[in-house]
């Protein structure tokens, strides 16, 4: 006879069957990944403990996907050999030997050449910046290219979008590439006006249902704005009241005249293509440039499908090449392994490594777990200042009064290895010497961690700080 409570017993047996076959096969998967054994664990613990939430979470944001080609090589090669098949590297330029190593290793993992000869303005105040921003839009003729994480509907946002419709009513081409997953909130209205003005848009990364759990977790951070060709903007501001009216956020952009901006056009051509649009070939997007100085600048970007983490390995590589001193500073600092060696073996060699965050980020869930990386740091001779007034939201280094590294990434997981970044490598004293001066006043306007005072923090605190460690590389 049949049992109505026997066949109940038997589907929840099955479903069990089934669910207890998912986590043994994405443990599996998981494993075989060959990925840092810091991620894998990290993993393995979420799928273990917590394995309904883990096993959702891992098809969403988990699944690595780094060994998939996002542009196909030869069209890679050939937006770059576009822009740069003028610019023959001048082999009688004088580059310190101390340096080789690091140019080399950018030119070999991510096709970054020399550029020479830019005029570069270092930007910390947000009014500056959103000045002389609008002012080069208006100025455009024929084109203008921006790419931007964030991209918001206040103030700030809609006086730009503004100036991209009229600009694109008055004939200029104008491209726009944002972050799907960041602007969610947006309006579509606000996009569809701009449509309608004849603006072309166009999402990195769109987060369709059917593939929504192999995209979500792939953010475009790259910001760029590059405008006829001839002045752009990169760095750490997004486009918003935060980044550009607001007196308590501290950042650092760059706007660029020369070679560099061939560099930045380069790379949001091969964006523009990854996303699904035209491949632009026209060489009317690189004009040709003079030498306004004697710098000299690489610009790297780093994603998910790099063959290698060009952006970490550069960091290490720098911070273990240092001699003298490197400063740092990051809103979010959760160091790989790597990194983390880097920094130790840094410190205890005698260089003056220094690091300037926020006391308190807007991720409060990040904090914790970078807290734990301190005392080991602290101990090796590592000086950590945390600045207190302020959202601490620049990304930059600086070392032995010649190297200078403005970008977009952070110093933590998921800008090395998970999201698209980009960051100009500058080789010149004169901007060594300015991003020095900036790193040493803003550490005037921050306190200090002390060692003996950071080890009388409760056992709960530490308790706390460990336990979100164990998650930094999912973060």
């Amino acid at each position: 006879m049949w049992n109505p409570f026997n066949y109940l017993l038997s589907l929840d047996t099955a479903i069990f069957i089934i669910f207890v076959v998912l986590i043994a096969g994405t443990v599996i998967v998981v494993i075989s990944e060959n990925r840092n054994p810091i991620k894998t664990i990290a993993w393995l613990l979420v799928l273990i403990f917590v394995p309904v939430v883990g096993l959702i979470v891992y098809q969403i944001i988990g699944q690595d996907t780094r060994r998939m080609r996002h542009i196909s090589e030869l069209k890679y090669k050939q937006i770059k050999d576009l822009s740069f098949k003028s610019l023959v590297y001048n082999k009688n330029t004088r580059i310190l030997p101390e340096y080789a190593n690091l140019i080399n290793l950018l030119k070999n993992s991510n096709l970054s050449p020399i550029l020479q000869g830019s005029k570069i303005e270092i930007i910390t105040e947000g009014q500056r910046m959103f000045d002389v921003l609008l002012s080069d839009l208006c100025k455009a003729k024929h084109h203008i290219h921006i790419e931007s994480f964030i991209f918001k509907n206040d103030e700030t946002g809609i006086k730009v979008r503004d100036i991209l419709m009229r600009k694109a009513e008055e004939g200029v081409e104008v491209r726009f590439i944002y972050d799907n997953i960041a602007n969610w909130f947006v309006p579509r209205k606000f996009y569809r006006d701009m449509k309608k003005s004849g603006v072309e848009i166009t999402s990195l990364m769109r987060a369709h249902v059917t593939k929504f759990a192999n995209r979500i977790n792939y953010r475009n951070h790259r910001k760029i704005v590059v405008i006829d060709g001839r002045v752009a903007y990169t760095g750490g501001m997004n486009i918003s009241n935060n980044y550009f009216t607001n007196p308590l956020w501290r950042d650092t952009h760059m706007r660029i005249v020369g070679q560099g901006v061939l560099g930045l056009q380069a790379n949001f051509l091969i964006d523009w293509y990854s996303s699904g649009k035209a491949f632009l070939d026209d060489a009317s997007y690189f004009p040709e440039t003079k030498n306004y100085t004697q710098n000299l600048m690489q610009i790297v970007t780093g994603g998910p499908y790099s063959l290698y983490h060009n952006l970490l390995q550069a960091t290490v590589s720098i911070i273990i090449c240092a001699r003298k001193y490197i400063y740092m500073q990051t809103p979010y600092f959760l160091p790989s392994e790597s990194l983390f060696q880097a920094l130790q073996i840094a410190a205890l060699s005698g260089v003056d490594v220094r690091l300037t965050v926020s006391r308190k980020s807007d991720s409060s869930y990040v904090d914790p777990a970078a807290h734990s990386y301190y005392e080991d740091l602290l101990e090796a001779g590592m000086r950590i200042y945390e600045m207190e007034d302020k959202f601490m939201h620049a990304k930059t280094m600086v070392t032995d009064d010649m190297l200078s590294v403005i970008g977009s990434a952070n110093l933590d997981f998921r800008s090395f290895e998970t999201n698209f970044e980009i960051n100009c490598y500058i080789y010149d004293p004169d901007i060594a010497m300015k991003n020095k001066e900036i790193f040493l006043h803003d550490i005037g306007q921050s306190r200090e961690i002390r060692l003996e005072e950071w080890k009388q923090r409760s056992q709960w605190r530490r308790f706390a700080d460990s336990f979100m460690r164990l998650f930094a590389p999912l973060m």
